[in-house]
């Protein structure tokens, strides 16, 4: 892996509240991230001028709404983010079979192959086996990811967003081609915040990953753009 393919690989999370913010952070890190993520607080805050602004800087976006409603409205607003010309958009894969396939054959019916990759939510990687049996679910969290992932790929759509930890499970059930994208990363020099289910940069890709999600190890530095620099170094540290 080069350089390149290294940086290609991490989508910095946008967790502000303004656009000023954007203009912030993609100055810093245009060339030296993959992708953006656009979220629910700034989503909220912004509107689709986030997603604009992000592609002004010459960004590419990741839209993390994590979609999850009757499968028309599902399928209407993943209509939406493709018309905003995202890369990656998401739902959850809780949602079922049918709302996720319903959003997945709408996007493909009317944008083709010119059309963002389509992620199914597993098991959000804050959430423990407590977390699942609180809301009455007894599996293992590991048997819901695989579980959830194979439906999701039966659904049609392009991969899924799970902890690290399932990476390996997910590739054994899904296959090579399926797009796995991870939050739940913490480089040597950060700290775990409230992820449970973590790895390293280097310990991600080397199980598979395609995308790290990573946020406050490089909004929070000193100097993002060095964190994120730095970061790429471990993923190519773990590939030698």
């Amino acid at each position: 892996m080069n350089r390149d393919e290294a940086r290609n690989r991490i989508i910095f999370a946008l967790d502000v509240s303004g656009l000023d913010e954007i203009d912030r952070f993609a100055e810093i890190l245009s060339g030296r991230v993959g992708m953006f993520k656009v979220g629910k607080e700034l989503f909220t805050s912004c509107g689709p001028e986030a997603v604009r602004a992000v592609q002004r800087h010459g960004g590419q976006v990741f839209l993390d709404l994590k979609y999850h409603d009757i499968p028309n409205t599902v399928a209407k607003a993943m209509l939406e983010a493709a018309r905003l010309g995202v890369q990656l958009c998401n739902l959850h894969a809780l949602g079922g079979l049918e709302m996720m396939e319903t959003a997945a054959t709408a996007v493909r019916k009317e944008f083709g192959v010119d059309r963002p990759r389509l992620l199914a939510v597993t098991i959000l990687t804050s959430s423990t086996a407590e977390t699942l049996r609180g809301v009455g679910i007894d599996h293992p969290v590991e048997e819901m990811v695989v579980r959830l992932a194979k439906l999701a790929r039966e659904a049609g759509m392009d991969g899924v967003v799970a902890s690290p930890h399932e990476i390996e499970l997910i590739r054994a059930a899904c296959g090579p081609d399926f797009l796995i994208v991870t939050p739940g990363v913490r480089p040597t020099f950060a700290a775990a915040d409230d992820q449970k289910r973590i790895m390293t940069p280097a310990e991600a890709v080397g199980a598979g990953a395609d995308y790290l999600v990573i946020g406050r190890p490089i909004a929070k530095a000193a100097d993002p753009g060095t964190a994120a620099d730095m970061i790429v170094e471990e993923i190519l540290a773990g590939c030698l």
